[in-house]
């Protein structure tokens, strides 16, 4: 690589400038005279949305192989799949002449509503980190950099441009920015796309707790940090916020506006230099990738099928799957003919080709006879006859498969959904089969949960397929027929309704702002806090064959929080046919001094196994699997306690259980003060050793002020005020309690407390 700051000290002003800001829509600004090219860059979480024409943003893009969206890809729960899916996507960029490719999308499913969720793995931060920081080292180990984004709390379209998401530091720490945290710490991406939104009142582009303090210094991140297309408001806010690059380009003003800010002292040279020397290393590193060749198509669409076939998430089965014998299927659902495989927006991808639903049942179908009704338009309007047409079909036939895809007029980037439901006509439709067709299934194409309870009791079976990807078509066949045995997850929980969904009375926001008032209780988080029944959880899948868990053991049941745990278990497929299982280890903290919640996922392991075949699981949790981000001292902690560890096959089916007791090795700076209560004082190691013999004399003191002074033992416990004065005491501040007793202390109370705060500092 170039000696950069021997460029940087070549560089004007102008230079340096235009360099952070775009040449075009997809490039940097190349400085020919020092020999720094330009850097290419195209969209694409699931496939590479390269333009012809780097001048130019909504054109068709080149060919290329349209991998199932993110919802999919996170169903599989199999990182090593989503590296090798990586590994195509770079060898696309390498011959598509492209350098970095924008994504992967690691947000948060908030709510379902999120008209981007399709590009977003997870409801929980530890799947969505596995999955993202998968992908980036399988891009970037083909020599293509990546764009993990959009950082950070990009959780609806609402207003995304200037909405200002209102989130306590826990919060956002323990689930928002946790993904990031993980990808960025386990897969260094070339680069990390802000989001438009703001956080707590700043943009996201000028955030410089976001950018520098957490992102670059505390976790490491080397690349560069590249605004996300038109985020930018103010320029040298921006560069002094940590954001190196602007896009897209051309800008002048901007480039005016930082060379006028460094000339008048309002921006320090040296924070511009950094940011050169960001997109310098970056862009240097792009060049030792020559971008020349072909990918091979029909290899990657193969990919792209066994990707689909392993999302694909089953989840009702009356018995009617897999198809089998020699049958009359009516195949109804416009999809089934106009294959819906992929979202609206910026991910868009212009497919190599696409496998049709109905053309592959029917390769698959053999002795079978295939009927078709399209069942529901391409619009929002209701269309009676084409209903009638589908039941006619389906009374004549041995089983019903309706194709139903939710419409991007409701489900796109760019505006969120207004509802879970299907449109009018395809549930009616789905009412009206199944009416006359006791053997129906449905299989659904969608980014994010619908709801199903108006007819989910009267069909067989459904089998979940996201958008799909292009060759989605031939992955629903084969788990239809039974080539493929289904073994895809849940990555986020169906709910039973909108009004149960934990953002609901927050959603969308208003007035410039969204408050995230369910704290940290966000998916199955907030569904066990509310013991709430769902339609279907969280890791939920069901499978063609049969599993059993057994022989669970964990590698030490008492163990330090640096030293962590394996968990190990034993899993059989019961059944007859071959399986894949996902073994999910769930973590309880029985008592924690703030509230947790009542688990979560910290690791995961899909296993492959044969008939009557046992393999044994092992899955490794460290100190992060049992700690919990403190605001107070502002790091993640571990307590002294014990851990349920919860191995499962979903966040509802709890196999195994076993019980295990954690060591801190932490030494936490005191956090005490005046304003501490009685119950923090008592709770805090030193602060309890200090107060603890000054706090039986101030009980048994206090019992005898609030009994008016008698012996009674009715007053024992009421008191004359007739309550338990030293409960109500606990969570009032130390110095206030000690006010009530001014008149018997020796010294005023700030005094007695700054002594014992003395005494604790000095433990």
């Amino acid at each position: 690589m170039k000696n950069i700051q021997s460029i940087i000290s070549q560089m004007t002003l102008e230079e340096k400038a235009a360099l952070c800001t775009g040449a075009s829509a997809w490039t940097t600004t190349p400085v020919e005279r020092l020999g720094v090219p330009e850097m290419i860059v195209s969209d694409g979480p699931h496939g590479v949305r390269r333009v012809p024409d780097v001048h130019a943003m909504m054109m068709e893009s080149l060919p290329a192989t349209c991998f199932p969206t993110a919802s999919c890809l996170a169903s599989t729960w199999d990182v090593e799949l989503i590296h090798k899916m990586g590994e195509a996507l770079a060898e696309e960029c390498i011959a598509l002449n492209v350098d970095v490719l924008l994504g992967p999308g690691a947000n948060m499913k908030r709510s379902p509503l999120g008209g981007r969720n399709f590009e977003y793995f997870s409801e929980d931060p530890y799947l969505a980190g596995e999955m993202a920081a998968s992908m980036i080292n399988g891009i970037q180990s083909r020599g293509v950099g990546t764009s993990l984004k959009h950082y950070a709390a990009n959780n609806q379209e609402f207003q995304r441009f200037s909405i200002s998401a209102e989130i306590d530091e826990r919060t956002l720490r323990e689930i928002y920015l946790t993904a990031f945290e993980k990808a960025v710490k386990q897969a260094q991406p070339w680069t990390v796309m802000c989001s438009y939104n703001k956080v707590n009142g700043t943009f996201a582009s000028e955030h410089h707790y976001l950018l520098t303090e957490i992102l670059k210094n505390e976790w490491g991140f080397e690349g560069l940090v590249v605004s996300d297309w038109g985020a930018v408001r103010d320029r040298v806010a921006a560069l002094k916020g940590g954001l190196d690059w602007e896009m897209p380009g051309p800008q002048e003003r901007r480039v005016k506006a930082v060379v006028d800010a460094v000339n008048s002292g309002e921006l320090d040279e040296a924070v511009l230099d950094e940011s050169v020397r960001r997109i310098l290393r970056i862009v240097f590193k792009a060049q030792e990738t020559p971008k020349t060749g072909k990918f091979d198509i029909d290899a990657h669409h193969e990919l792209a099928r066994k990707i689909a076939s392993e999302g694909m998430v089953l989840l009702k089965n009356n018995g009617i799957l897999p198809l089998k014998g020699q049958q009359h299927i009516a195949v109804i659902g416009r999809s089934a003919e106009t294959a819906h495989f992929q979202g609206g927006g910026s991910s868009h991808i212009h497919p190599t080709k696409v496998a049709m639903p109905y053309k592959e049942l029917q390769a698959r179908a053999e002795n079978s006879e295939l009927t078709y009704a399209e069942g529901y338009p391409s619009d929002n309007s209701f269309n009676q006859g084409m209903i009638d047409q589908a039941v006619g079909l389906a009374q004549s036939a041995d089983v019903a498969i309706l194709y139903i895809a939710l419409p991007t007029f409701k489900e796109s980037e760019g505006y969120d959904r207004p509802d879970l439901d299907l449109t009018d006509q395809q549930i009616a439709l789905i009412k009206a089969v199944s009416k006359v067709q006791k053997h129906t299934v449905v299989v659904l194409n969608n980014g994010a949960p619908v709801a199903m309870s108006a007819w989910i009791d009267d069909v067989d079976a459904v089998l979940e397929s996201w958008m799909m990807g292009q060759a989605g078509g031939a992955a629903v066949a084969d788990v239809l027929f039974g080539r493929v045995n289904p073994s895809g997850k849940l990555a986020e929980t169906f709910p039973l309704k909108l009004s149960d969904t934990p953002a609901h009375i927050n959603w969308p926001g208003g007035a410039g702002e969204v408050h995230y008032g369910e704290g940290l209780f966000i998916g199955y988080r907030y569904y066990d806090a509310k013991e709430m029944p769902v339609l279907f959880p969280f890791g939920y899948g069901l499978s063609y064959t049969t599993f059993a868990y057994s022989n669970a053991k964990v590698s030490a049941k008492n163990f330090k929080d640096v030293d962590g745990l394996t968990v190990t278990v034993d899993v059989t497929n019961t059944g007859n046919v071959a399986g894949k299982e996902t073994v999910q280890v769930y973590v309880h903290d029985q008592k924690s001094g703030l509230r947790r919640p009542e688990k979560e996922l910290k690791g995961f392991a899909k296993v492959e196994l044969k008939p009557g075949e046992t393999k044994s699981v092992s899955i490794q949790l460290d100190f992060r699997s049992f700690a919990y981000y403190h605001p107070e001292y502002k790091q993640w902690i571990t307590e002294n306690g014990e851990f349920d560890i919860l191995i499962a096959a979903s966040a509802a089916d709890i196999r195994e259980s076993l019980t295990v007791t954690l060591e801190s090795t932490l030494n936490l700076p005191c956090i005490l003060d005046k304003e501490s209560t009685i119950r923090e004082w008592m709770a805090d190691p030193r602060g309890s050793v200090v107060f603890g013999p000054f706090y039986q004399m101030m009980e048994t003191e206090s019992r005898k002020l609030f009994s008016g002074g008698g012996e009674d033992e009715r007053y024992a416990t009421d008191g004359a005020i007739g309550m338990d004065i030293m409960e109500m005491f606990s969570d009032m501040p130390l110095v206030s309690v000690l006010m009530f007793q001014q008149s018997s202390l020796p010294m005023p109370a700030e005094d007695i407390v700054a002594g014992f705060l003395a005494q604790v500092q000095a433990l």
